[in-house]
């Protein structure tokens, strides 16, 4: 994976929150728009709870297929803060995250359900 494709900042052009549909759907003034699932933003969460404190620290999210947003919150001029109806709301996604995780979402997805499956656990709770 280059970092070079996230060296620039795409700044958001549309933030909207599709409750009903579990998804949150972003547009980047570089053109590019994401509708990305409920359950990819939580099981990505940028938090330390879900990431670690290194890349081999990284916790595998199991059961949250039914996950919804709540609430979406500013934070600064830079990101937003997403509460989960399982009430995890300790993740803050950068602009910069949020472009980063629509770009990968295919790679990141199949490797989440690898994982799952390896372990032998499931996406439903």
């Amino acid at each position: 994976m280059s970092e070079d494709r996230f060296s620039t900042q795409a700044w958001p052009t549309e933030i909207t929150l599709r409750k009903a549909d579990k998804r949150l759907i972003v547009a980047f003034d570089d053109g590019k728009r994401f509708e990305l699932p409920a359950e990819y933003l939580r099981v990505e969460s940028p938090s330390a709870e879900v990431q670690g404190h290194s890349p081999d620290q990284k916790k595998l999210v199991p059961g949250r297929r039914h996950v919804g947003i709540m609430e979406l919150e500013p934070v600064g001029n830079y990101a937003v803060r997403i509460t989960f109806d399982d009430l995890h709301d300790t993740g803050i996604y950068s602009w910069k995250y949020l472009h980063q995780l629509g770009l990968e979402y295919e790679e990141r997805w199949a490797k989440y359900l690898s994982e799952l499956e390896a372990r032998g656990l499931s996406r439903e709770p």
